[in-house]
């Protein structure tokens, strides 16, 4: 480590426990993970309370899933020019100002400009991540970051109740304005307990670049949100997602011309850093796929082989994979100084393939769909924990915002991937009851098989990651 940084590194630590910076910064992650699971519980009655039409209400969570995309990468790289805290901070002003916006809107343009602005805060997480490697002593940073890694599966698990049990006793509009005090508040203690990073990269943002990216993204991401609805063949999915991708192709050209890129590819194209992130895409389906599934199966009618639950109580049958995440963390960064992250990685890829295999073939009972979300928290917490720590470990400190940013796109690839695909089959096996078409066994049965699939492929890449000595870093990074 050089001299300067671990001078930065005390002059930053000095003013705030470290501790309390961890846990502010957990909270921020908590906050905005929480954002994906905000409308759940109104996600099927949107169409009446919004008088629009099932295909327009869907905006309100694609919405969202673009945003967090397209927002996330550029916000890191804006962190590490501008100052990470700023770029939270602004984040969290977003969030609340969406919320605000959503809760005092009774049509759906207001909803979804107010679930578009909140859907940009999801990017406070990989920020939080680059902070801790800006504040803390080398010692913590596993621990610190395997706990700020389990927000993005914690909050999503604990704050689906806390929906479920708003919604069933006030009006639906509070579930914004619940989260418009968090975001509040949150902000408020980011402001108070954060120190202000004295590590920034120098240079001048690349606004083409920033554009070219966002639009690329949406093309593709709204390709392939939306081609379950419009059809995979139709005319503005193959434009959206051709087009997208080849306006990806020459944003990458323009890249890699540039000495001061918005994300420098051949950072990213390094082995440790593409194959984490492709990894990153099979555990993200993995996740968002077993947050579609479970939640479904136990609240069918027990008479199409559910088990009738409310949501309410499918999301308590959920939440103890939220927990076991954030139980896991700690022990998740010490298990990762002694064996590596690439382990950790693998053991999270093994424990989501055990699941998906588990429920496959237990799945009669809702103790044993119990277990199998405990596995699933086990295979996330410790996969979304080691992710970050094999990134950081393969970029140089400048590189730590944007880096992160990209690795959680390639999530967001993941997740958008998966509500796409097992929407798909879950749509296409039905059977008529009461005039609703309602899921079938095979139906779950294949999205068990899929969601399986695709943790065989995160621990298959994540196998073919190199692996470093325990403790050794990049040459470039400090430690």
């Amino acid at each position: 480590m050089a001299p300067g940084d671990e001078d930065s590194r005390r002059r930053l630590s000095r003013p705030t426990p470290q501790g309390a910076i961890v846990a502010v910064l957990a909270i921020a992650g908590l906050a905005s993970s929480f954002m994906f699971t905000l409308v759940v519980p109104i996600q099927s009655k949107l169409p009446e309370l919004l008088n629009a039409s099932r295909e327009d209400t869907a905006w309100v969570v694609t919405s969202t899933l673009v945003a967090a995309a397209v927002i996330t990468p550029i916000s890191g790289r804006l962190g590490d020019m501008y100052g990470k805290r700023r770029i939270v901070l602004i984040l969290l002003g977003a969030l609340v100002a969406g919320s605000v916006i959503a809760a005092v809107s009774p049509g759906i343009v207001g909803i979804i400009v107010g679930r578009t602005l909140q859907g940009a805060v999801v990017g406070v997480i990989p920020l939080g991540i680059s902070i801790l490697r800006d504040v803390l002593h080398e010692d913590r940073i596993d621990s610190a970051i395997a706990l700020i890694s389990a927000t993005l599966g914690v909050g999503g698990a604990l704050g689906l109740p806390l929906s479920a049990l708003i919604t069933e006793r006030s009006d639906w509009h509070v579930l914004f304005w619940v989260s418009a005090a968090l975001g509040v508040v949150v902000f408020a203690l980011v402001l108070w307990i954060v120190p202000a990073s004295v590590l920034r990269t120098a240079g001048r943002f690349d606004y083409v670049g920033a554009a070219g990216l966002a639009v690329g993204l949406v093309g593709v991401l709204l390709a392939v949100s939306r081609g379950n609805e419009w059809g995979w063949t139709s005319a503005p999915v193959l434009a959206l997602g051709l087009g997208g991708v080849a306006v990806l192709l020459v944003w990458g050209w323009w890249e890699l011309r540039l000495d001061e890129p918005l994300l420098d590819l051949r950072v990213a194209a390094r082995r440790p850093v593409l194959l984490t992130n492709l990894a990153s895409i099979g555990m993200g389906f993995a996740l968002f796929g077993s947050n579609v599934v479970y939640p479904q199966m136990l609240e069918l009618p027990v008479a199409t082989g559910g088990f009738g639950l409310t949501l309410l109580g499918a999301s308590l049958v959920v939440m103890p994979a939220g927990v076991v995440m954030m139980v896991l963390s700690p022990f998740s960064g010490r298990l990762a100084r002694t064996v590596g992250p690439k382990l950790l990685l693998v053991l999270g890829a093994i424990a989501l393939v055990v699941a998906y295999a588990y429920t496959l073939a237990f799945s009669d009972a809702i103790w044993q769909l119990v277990v199998a979300n405990l596995l699933i928290g086990v295979g996330i917490g410790f996969g979304f924990a080691a992710m970050p720590m094999l990134i950081m470990r393969s970029v140089p400190q400048s590189e730590t915002g944007a880096s992160n940013g990209l690795n959680a796109l390639f999530r967001s690839l993941g997740t958008s991937t998966a509500a796409a695909v097992i929407g798909a089959v879950l749509a296409t096996y039905t059977v008529q009851m009461d005039g609703m078409p309602v899921p079938t066994p095979t139906a779950f049965t294949l999205s068990f098989v899929l969601g399986g699939a695709a943790a065989v492929i995160a621990l298959v890449v994540a196998l073919f990651i190199p692996r470093r000595a325990a403790g050794e870093r990049h040459p470039s990074l400090p430690g």
